[in-house]
């Protein structure tokens, strides 16, 4: 079913060329913007009435993504799939061909755990963050899309990526939220004081 979801939208491409280049572009460097999303987090993160919660939520969405890209290494070499151009001959492939592993994306991944990280400050946060997450899930969505559209990967390596960067997030961020918020609201109690000492 994999193969042939792939198939169907490697159809889809060959018929849309017209679409080639900004698809090219989306699935190779539109990941990027989940960081630009996370620092805006952060930013009114920091706004709140009550920030520690909202602030260390929007560093454990960048932390949290950087650890499941790396947790995603092990997984790869562990299932070693290979990429559907090598496996599938005749194929639309609009990307430099890669040499590693196909499951999970890597870019799925990213869009999967940062996005998930926002939806956690969003809890925390108001309508600005909240309306960040619904924006960085379309995109995710869309990124994953992406991927397979240019031929990179099978539609069960994206959905696996976005699930598993999502889960490794929010596993991530039940057991450290505590800690992240105390070390975080120390940092602000301390930075509070020293203004204070110095208007004095």
């Amino acid at each position: 079913m994999d193969r042939t979801f792939y198939l169907d939208v490697n159809n889809f491409a060959v018929h849309t060329a017209y679409l080639h280049g900004f698809m090219r572009f989306s699935a190779v460097y539109l990941v990027g913007i989940f960081g630009l999303f996370v620092l805006a987090a952060w930013w009114f993160a920091r706004q709140q009435r009550q920030p520690a919660r909202s602030v260390a939520a929007s560093i454990w969405a960048a932390g949290g993504t950087l650890a499941a890209v790396g947790i995603n290494q092990p997984i790869t070499h562990a299932v070693a799939r290979p990429r559907p151009y090598y496996t599938i001959p005749g194929v639309e492939v609009l990307v430099a061909k890669a040499h590693d592993y196909t499951f999970p994306s890597d870019h799925a991944i990213t869009a999967g755990a940062a996005t998930a990280g926002l939806w956690i400050v969003a809890h925390y946060g108001g309508r600005v963050i909240r309306w960040l997450a619904a924006v960085s899930t379309v995109f995710a969505l869309f990124i994953a899309f992406a991927r397979v559209y240019v031929g990179a990967h099978y539609p069960g390596d994206v959905a696996a990526g976005l699930a598993i960067g999502a889960a490794i997030v929010v596993l991530g961020w039940l057991v450290l939220k505590r800690p992240l918020t105390a070390v975080v609201g120390r940092f602000a109690e301390a930075r509070l004081t020293r203004v204070l000492v110095v208007s004095r």
